[in-house]
């Protein structure tokens, strides 16, 4: 099996079928990384193929310098920078905060676990979702964010022992350990 380096490469010489297999590799989590942060699931839709649109159109300036998942994340991470912009024009938030309401199929874990994230600090938050649900590494996430290793490693350790007291001190006042 080809490397996702390998694949943009042999799209850059011009394969289509290396674009499409990494089309198929990363279109759900490319889609999923949008979905976890905006409150409208079309909108995130657009983002993704919007992303995989600006990977079509650099082509031609790809470098393979780190793996081809930080690239396309970070093209990810600069659509929806983008797109926070435009919803601040329009005053219509489209952050964590206004996410939808929790789904018929989502237990309660799940609706604690999105609420508090919620209430994380922004770059907290993001460095969690990043690891936890996107699975970067913490290289990765550095070269995403351009700070040192050991700003994600900190910021990690904060965001995890801060959704943990968020988590564990609902149910302590409840009575549920």
């Amino acid at each position: 099996m080809l490397t996702d380096e390998q694949l943009m490469l042999d799209f850059q010489r011009g394969s289509k079928e290396a674009f499409t297999e990494l089309f198929a590799r990363y279109r759900e989590p490319i889609y999923g990384y949008f979905r976890r942060r905006l409150a409208d699931a079309a909108r995130a839709e657009e983002l993704a193929q919007e992303t995989f649109l600006a990977v079509l159109r650099a082509v031609t300036r790809y470098e393979p310098r780190a793996l081809f998942r930080t690239y396309l994340y970070g093209i990810a991470l600069l659509q929806l920078a983008a797109e926070r912009r435009r919803s601040a024009h329009r005053e219509a938030s489209l952050d964590l905060t206004t996410a939808d309401p929790p789904a018929a199929g989502d237990t309660e874990g799940e609706v604690a676990v999105r609420q508090a994230l919620q209430k994380l600090g922004p770059d907290e938050r993001e460095v969690l979702m990043l690891r936890e649900y996107e699975q970067l590494s913490y290289a990765e996430i550095a070269a995403l964010h351009r700070v040192p290793i050991n700003t994600v490693r900190s910021r990690l350790f904060r965001a995890r022992l801060a959704l943990k007291e968020l988590l564990v001190s609902p149910r302590a006042a409840k009575g549920v350990v």
